[in-house]
């Protein structure tokens, strides 16, 4: 059986796209090989583990000689490894997500993105993503597109009367003879919430109601109070480094400043049941992507978790999300930033929305054929096993 060392700073407890892919492919390959980990789970100063990650991987190879791929699972992790000595022998791969291309510092850029022609395989979780690579001087026979996958097993468990209740009680909002738009994610530039809150929302039917799930900044925390002591031309790229929300104050702004924007309310951040019943009621989900330089969106796994429980997509056609959204079978593509699109796709959702033709039944299925954990840690296995291969001849 193959034996694969696993390395990450992007695992639980921590939340996200990059985490739960993480996850995933750990645990769904340790029935397909021998598996060893170094993580990061949250304990502990992170520039520790760092800092001692070169000693780690050492020690671990020593104690587990039959370790013939080293995998690191995002760009930041493998930028640190190029620095590392003593392990040149074993095959090297590494995932790339999106932002980890192309975060715009030139010393990156230019000094060290490049270096990434060492591994010897490098996967990118979209043909955005491997593209950017590309444009970097990336060979084009290190890079394999390998999509993430969806857990198919999401579903909601809830009536729609319970789960309509339950947004009143909990959380004061009441969805009743309403149409509901549904985001999710952290609140960065690039997810487009205040452009849509902004220039989309004022112009949709009065019957609209948008829901934002995801984590509200606390002006006080710590980021935020850095993120002040840092000059202006600094602050997009401190922002991008530390994963700030950076459109917080944005939509903050705008929920303060005009009347129509009642129909906007922020949840937080919500157990996974909650989320899946919400997506279980809500008329669409949407993902209002916009163009921000030197930031991408790697792939868009909320887009799938959408999908599998049915509900119609709409998304910007930026990025990575192409390769999630396949336009007419599990969601619709919208050019991003493009108000009048986006307003008549939605009023025309409302008025007539049998325009849209995708079932729930259609679009669950379809994501479910072509996205899944198990399916994409089997293509990894297949790739480590060529590089195997290949050290063999």
């Amino acid at each position: 059986m193959m034996e694969i060392l696993f390395v990450s700073h992007k695992y639980p407890p921590a939340t996200g796209g990059m985490e739960k892919q993480s996850f995933e492919l750990i645990n769904g390959m340790k029935p397909l090989a021998k598996v060893h980990t170094i993580l990061y789970e949250g304990k502990g100063s992170r520039i520790s583990f760092f800092l001692s990650l070169n000693k780690r991987i050492l020690q671990t190879l020593k104690e587990n000689p039959g370790i013939q791929v080293i995998h690191f699972n995002d760009g930041l992790i493998a930028a640190a490894s190029l620095m590392h000595k003593g392990y040149s022998q074993i095959k090297r791969t590494a995932t790339l997500h999106g932002l980890d291309v192309v975060f715009p510092a030139l010393p990156y850029q230019r000094l060290i993105f490049p270096l990434f022609n060492r591994f010897d395989l490098l996967f990118a979780v979209s043909r955005a993503t491997a593209q950017a690579c590309r444009d970097r001087k990336i060979a084009d026979e290190k890079i394999v597109v390998l999509n993430n996958g969806v857990d198919p097993r999401i579903a909601y468990t809830a009536a729609p009367a319970a789960v309509m209740q339950m947004l009143t009680d909990k959380y004061g909002v009441s969805v009743q003879r309403r149409k509901i738009l549904l985001a999710m994610g952290r609140p960065v530039k690039r997810k487009g919430f205040s452009w849509f809150i902004k220039n989309v929302m004022p112009q949709l039917h009065p019957d609209f109601i948008l829901l934002l799930i995801g984590p509200v900044q606390d002006p006080k925390s710590k980021e935020a109070k850095l993120l002040k002591f840092i000059p202006p031309f600094l602050k997009h790229k401190a922002e991008l480094f530390l994963g700030y929300p950076s459109d917080e104050s944005n939509i903050e702004k705008l929920l303060r400043k005009s009347p129509s924007n009642k129909a906007v309310h922020r949840l937080g951040k919500l157990p996974l049941h909650e989320i899946t019943d919400i997506l279980s009621i809500a008329d669409a989900f949407i993902m209002p992507n916009i163009e921000v330089e030197g930031d991408m969106e790697g792939f868009g796994l909320v887009c799938l978790e959408a999908a599998m429980c049915g509900t119609k997509v709409f998304a910007s056609a930026s990025g990575g999300i192409t390769d999630a959204i396949i336009h007419g079978k599990n969601g619709y593509l919208l050019p991003p930033g493009h108000v009048s699109s986006w307003v008549h796709q939605l009023n025309l959702l409302s008025a007539q929305p049998e325009s849209f033709a995708l079932k729930p039944g259609e679009i669950a299925a379809f994501t479910a054929s072509k996205f899944n954990w198990k399916k994409m840690c089997e293509e990894y296995l297949q790739h480590f096993q060529r590089l195997q291969q290949a050290a063999k001849q």
